[in-house]
């Protein structure tokens, strides 16, 4: 059974950084790509960033670009996302979720997701 467990959410005043994490395991981890979304409150399910299988690729969207960094340690099985300058509008239920073989940017393509780690960012 593939789980997805993310960690490292809180409540972070502007301009701070978190760093999450997510662990899998049930799946053969070198073989997904692996993405980041985030849920706002009232709002979609919005991609935030990828990584391919070996890490030679990432993609993020516009508004986390020069900020977020996605990166992957395969021994670990484990995805993060480094969230760096963050701001009010970064507030959001993050999830990881796993896609086989093919790094992909929509959340219907997506195979496994995580239950979440709530994200806060409020002085």
């Amino acid at each position: 059974q593939v789980q997805l467990v993310e960690s490292g959410g809180g409540l972070v005043q502007p301009g701070g950084s978190l760093r999450l994490s997510c662990a899998a395991s049930g799946l053969a981890f070198s073989n997904y790509a692996m993405g980041w979304f985030r849920q706002a409150p009232g709002k979609e399910r919005e991609f935030v960033a990828a990584i391919s299988r070996s890490s030679i690729r990432t993609y993020y969207a516009d508004s986390v670009k020069g900020r977020f960094t996605i990166s992957r340690d395969n021994a670990e099985n484990t995805v993060y996302l480094q969230m760096n300058s963050l701001k009010p509008e970064d507030t959001a239920v993050y999830f990881c979720a796993a896609k086989y073989l093919v790094l992909a940017t929509t959340t219907r393509d997506y195979d496994a997701w995580g239950q979440g780690t709530q994200v806060t960012v409020s002085s």
